[in-house]
């Protein structure tokens, strides 16, 4: 196999949402619905990538280990601790 023929280490993680431009308007379209659930600051890849795992609430989030949610392509620190804030406000964390 010639070396322009391998796919680049780049290329393999590519998240396969983002890649197309159609995936990536259909998945937009799918986090403006939720975007309200969630607190704002929270940016795009991250409600990808809670609408791609099945979380549309906030309240769901408390079901769920951060770490696990951490592990999500898309879901960054600055979510993470956004999300955390939003939880410990209405009296609830993520499970343990």
């Amino acid at each position: 196999m010639k070396r322009s023929q391998r796919p680049s280490k780049a290329r393999a993680n590519i998240c396969p949402i983002t890649a197309s431009e159609v995936n990536r308007k259909v998945a937009n379209q799918s986090t403006a619905a939720i975007q309200d659930n969630f607190p704002p600051g929270v940016a795009q890849p991250a409600l990808r990538a809670l609408v791609a795992a099945g979380y549309t609430t906030l309240d769901q989030l408390a079901k769920v280990k951060e770490a696990d949610l951490a592990k999500l392509h898309g879901m960054g620190p600055k979510a993470l601790g956004l999300l955390r804030a939003a939880l410990n406000q209405r009296g609830k964390t993520f499970v343990t």
